[in-house]
């Protein structure tokens, strides 16, 4: 799916929220929902008003890591991504070449038995690309040091060049993340979630809206390319699959936050929409084709018009909700990115669930 709609570059949100203007906190960003075709404008604190009691946010717990860490090949400078731990203890990784505005430039020359040097004495060796015929990222061998203590010590978060500056890593996390025993996380931020705060989330359990954590590690977009999503690592746990269950059997919604929350409960979902607690890797891409099982809305930020995502975002909601919203937002100028506004796709009232 590839929309009409063209973005301008001053769209894109270049800081987080919080640092656009004095007293400014995380959830000062604006909300874009649309009901079908029908859209309507909001501040993200509104949400609580939007949503009713009964309804079921998922959530997804992953941290963010900070996984762009320097290296050098030879005598060249070059950025590694750490994306993905496998099975193996082999990581996929993605070589950059800096550019000092984000590491955006994807290396040309990465091949089998490259050799990259890494801080603390460490290294790592690319052993064969992560899938047939792709060169972007590779299974990657790393010897002299564990990747998560050298993500703690040399690591900084992933950012790209529509970003003004590099953040702390405390600015790509949720008041949903989680840190994990092994030190894995997500390459990038589980983005959608950002704006919320611990205030808000009190308001919503207040008026009765409940909360269901799932985890999906994220690995490293396609930030050129815009290919759909690879295998990632997912857990759905039996407690969040008997809220999501209820719901279903209620008079509750089932609204993903994110699109990485989306892939995590439809993998743990049988043909009849049915949730089990579940927990591996998923290869699942959600299309219209393939539609969804279990979700009826989905609370995400606006992606690129060439973006695979959107191809998730129609299976939701429909091509026809998915044109009007982003005409709408470029219309009404609001802010693209991980730093940006909000879109949330809300069934029509009244409509049946699937």
């Amino acid at each position: 799916m590839t929309l009409a709609v063209r973005v301008p570059e001053e769209l894109s949100a270049r800081v987080p929220a919080e640092q656009r203007g004095p007293g400014r906190e995380r959830d000062d960003v604006r909300l874009l929902v649309s009901r079908g075709t029908e859209v309507s404008h909001h501040g993200f604190r509104e949400l609580p008003g939007l949503l009713r009691a009964g309804d079921l946010l998922v959530v997804n717990t992953s941290a963010t890591l900070a996984a762009a860490v320097d290296g050098r090949v030879g005598h060249a400078s070059v950025v590694v991504h750490f994306s993905t731990r496998g099975d193996d203890g082999r990581w996929a990784v993605e070589l950059r070449e800096p550019d000092g505005r984000g590491t955006t430039r994807a290396r040309a020359d990465s091949g089998e038995g490259l050799r990259v040097r890494l801080p603390g004495g460490g290294g790592l060796v690319l052993e064969e690309p992560l899938s047939p015929g792709a060169a972007r990222l590779w299974w990657a061998r790393v010897s002299g040091v564990r990747v998560p203590a050298l993500l703690r010590e040399h690591g900084r978060p992933i950012r790209y060049s529509y970003t003004e500056r590099d953040q702390p890593l405390s600015a790509y996390q949720t008041v949903f993340a989680l840190p994990s025993d092994d030190g894995t996380g997500s390459a990038e931020m589980p983005s959608a979630a950002r704006p919320f705060t611990a205030r808000l989330v009190a308001e919503l359990v207040s008026r009765g809206v409940r909360f269901a954590p799932v985890r999906l590690d994220t690995g490293v977009a396609s930030a050129e390319s815009h290919e759909p999503p690879y295998p990632e690592r997912f857990s759905v746990p039996e407690a969040s699959a008997r809220l999501i269950n209820a719901a279903r059997a209620g008079e509750g919604r089932v609204l993903a936050v994110g699109t990485t929350a989306v892939r995590a409960v439809e993998s743990a979902a049988g043909a009849g929409g049915v949730v089990r607690a579940r927990a591996g890797w998923t290869d699942l891409v959600v299309t219209p084709e393939r539609g969804v099982r279990v979700v009826d809305g989905l609370l995400t930020g606006l992606h690129e018009p060439e973006a695979s995502h959107l191809l998730m975002l129609e299976a939701v909601a429909g091509r026809a909700a998915i044109d009007r919203g982003y005409e709408a937002a470029v219309r009404g100028r609001y802010l693209w990115h991980e730093f940006g506004d909000v879109h949330l796709l809300l069934p029509r009232e009244g409509g049946a669930r699937a």
